[in-house]
């Protein structure tokens, strides 16, 4: 486990490095970096995630690998869902929010059908993983 939590960190710095020409697809998909703030800390917590774009906003799912309980990145939008995220070089700051009902099928069911992974990692646990939509929030 320590090994892929240094590879993750890996990552994360290259992103940034790079401005995503390195590390910004995996699995064939893009990678956006998300900077929350730490609940407990009140510190910076970066995430590279796998995203699905859907208008102007960002589809981020909080799988976790199918682990029993959500990621921490979940857990502190839950509790401040002002965020910034990193595509290539452009920085954004936005807002979080939780798709339910159809909304959340018809997401559910695009990211599964585009990598089905997510399918098998929802197999693994028995709670319900968060479809999450990263709005960007309009700078003046």
């Amino acid at each position: 486990m320590r090994a892929v939590a240094v590879l993750w960190r890996l990552h994360r710095w290259t992103y940034r490095a790079s401005g995503g020409r390195l590390g910004g697809r995996l699995l064939g998909m893009p990678v956006l970096l998300l900077t929350t703030r730490g609940r407990r800390t009140g510190r910076p917590h970066i995430t590279a995630l796998l995203y699905f774009p859907e208008g102007r906003t960002f589809v981020v799912i909080a799988s976790s690998g199918g682990a029993p309980t959500h990621p921490a990145w979940w857990l502190n939008l839950r509790a401040d869902p002002e965020a910034r995220i990193q595509l290539g070089r452009r920085m954004l700051r936005v807002r979080a929010r939780e798709a339910e009902g159809a909304e959340r099928e018809r997401l559910w069911s695009r990211v599964v059908h585009t990598y089905r992974g997510y399918a098998a990692y929802q197999a693994r646990t028995s709670r319900r993983i968060p479809v999450a939509i990263l709005e960007p929030i309009d700078q003046p």
